[in-house]
């Protein structure tokens, strides 16, 4: 009831973003049903109900992070005076995120479950292509669909995303703030040889046991092409992937410092300052973004080299998904360094700083990422598709 209560008298952007929540999970939730729909339609094709259901992990993942990120920038979970008193301590907080996060979720998974019941014509109308091209045969029209299977799969996205918000948000010591600046944290190069490691042995491992390298006889369809045969191929841009995700605080530490290098100005000096502070906040979102961008560019090039252009609506409704949320949590957690940042910019206002160097400060930033990360992505992107269409 009290989750219910800030979730109505909360700001029109907190509620913007919680919008964006249940948006993700109900996307995730219509893949997670669509794919109990084809195993019901289909029972003779299992392995590739099983492919469609392992890449559903990828949105589901994309939304616990987006689930995440809103959580931390909600003021209704942050320690503010009085709340103490009041009852409402660091683990009390904690467990009011989950539960508003939990709520947004199921909401998302609950208007999916009706559209998914509205396209198969369960619900009285009679079934057929939707609006969006879905097919009402991916669904399993016309063939009954396990109640309990379905339920606990959707069941998996306000789970994932309340379990990830807990852990993301609990409180780490007597004073309660997981974001306390008096915790130990682990340098930020220290990540940035091991994330790049891991990158290179990815493309290696990819380009080793690629299609054309294994003497396969060339392209596979979608999805079969990238889950792999052999997997391979699939298990090495994974191991890319989250090589860039380890290397993204250490390359954003990196940018800080490359502008601080030299003799900088002002200018340089207070934006490689900020990128050096704030890289442990900003480094995973980005380098999830990145590692995002990089597979939407391998799909493209595969999709453009493919003779029968498999891609369908629930490939689109997965990488919409996907992009999405990735996108949205690198514009959070931008935002929510810009909070913590309001004191010191609040003093160098005092201290005689016009707004249009601060403007320009963050246009520096954002300019040193993007020559920085941009040409990192492309390479990546551009390695993993050489085994795929050559």
């Amino acid at each position: 009831m009290l989750a219910l209560r800030l979730a109505r008298g909360s700001h029109p952007l907190v509620l913007l973003r919680r919008l964006g929540v249940s948006a993700a999970a109900a996307g995730t939730g219509f893949l997670l049903l669509s794919t109990v729909g084809h195993a019901a339609g289909h029972p003779a094709a299992a392995d590739e109900s099983l492919v469609r259901l392992l890449w559903c992990a990828a949105p589901l993942a994309a939304t616990a992070q987006y689930a995440v990120s809103t959580a931390r920038t909600d003021p209704a979970a942050r320690l503010q005076r009085g709340m103490t008193a009041a009852g409402l301590g660091p683990l009390r907080l904690t467990l009011l995120a989950t539960a508003s996060t939990a709520l947004t979720c199921f909401l998302g998974v609950l208007l999916a479950l009706l559209g998914f019941l509205r396209l198969r014509g369960d619900l009285g109308g009679p079934a057929g292509d939707s609006p969006f091209g879905i097919d009402s045969d991916l669904l399993g029209a016309g063939h009954p669909v396990p109640l309990v299977g379905a339920l606990m799969l959707l069941a998996l996205v306000p789970l994932t995303a309340a379990v990830a918000t807990a852990f993301s948000l609990r409180p780490r010591n007597e004073a309660g703030s997981p974001d306390d600046e008096t915790l130990p944290r682990a340098a930020p190069p220290s990540g940035l040889p091991w994330g790049i490691a891991l990158a290179a042995a990815g493309l290696a491992i990819e380009a080793y046991t690629s299609p054309g390298t294994a003497g396969s006889g060339g392209l596979l369809p979608l999805p079969g092409r990238l889950i792999g045969s052999p997997p391979g191929v699939l298990a090495g841009w994974a191991l890319s992937a989250f090589g860039l995700v380890l290397a993204g605080p250490g390359l954003v530490h990196l940018c800080g410092r490359l502008l601080c290098a030299g003799r900088p100005g002002a200018l340089r000096l207070l934006s490689g300052r900020v990128l050096q502070e704030e890289s442990h906040r900003l480094g995973r979102p980005l380098g999830v973004l990145c590692a995002v961008a990089s597979a939407a560019y391998a799909a493209v090039k595969v999709y453009e080299a493919s003779p029968t252009r498999p891609f369908g609506p629930l490939t689109a409704i997965g990488a919409a998904v996907v992009l999405a949320c990735v996108t949205a949590s690198a514009f959070t957690a931008a935002l929510e360094s810009r909070a913590a940042r309001a004191h010191t910019t609040a003093a160098l206002r005092r201290l005689g700083a016009s707004a249009s160097v601060l403007h320009r400060a963050a246009a520096l930033r954002t300019l040193s990422l993007l020559l920085v990360l941009a040409p990192l992505t492309w390479t990546v992107a551009e390695m993993a598709t050489l085994p795929l269409v050559h």
